[in-house]
C-alpha cells in the first residue's frame, strides 16, 4: 500500500510524520478524528487537506498498531 501522501522531513516538525511536506502532522489530522471531526469538518477546517491526505493519515496509523512486540524473557 502505497502512502505517497506522508512524508519525514527532519526541518519539518523535526521530521516527524506530515501531510505532503506541510507543517501539518499524521497525529494532529488523527487526533482530530479521534475526537469525532468528520472527513467534511476536518477540510472546512484545514482546507489545503484533501481527503486522500486524511484517508492515508489513517491508514499510516493502522500500520503502526500492526507491530508485534515481542518481550524480552525476565530471568
Amino acid at each position: 500500500m502505497m502512502l505517497d501522501r506522508i512524508t519525514f522531513d527532519q526541518n519539518i516538525m523535526g521530521g516527524r510524520a506530515c501531510i505532503r511536506g506541510m507543517r501539518i502532522t499524521v497525529s494532529q489530522v488523527v487526533n482530530l478524528v479521534a475526537n469525532g471531526m468528520t472527513i467534511s469538518e476536518i477540510i472546512r477546517d484545514y482546507p489545503y487537506l484533501e481527503e486522500d491526505d486524511i484517508r492515508q493519515a489513517l491508514r499510516y496509523a493502522a500500520q503502526l498498531t500492526e507491530e508485534e512486540v515481542h518481550p524480552i524473557p525476565s530471568r
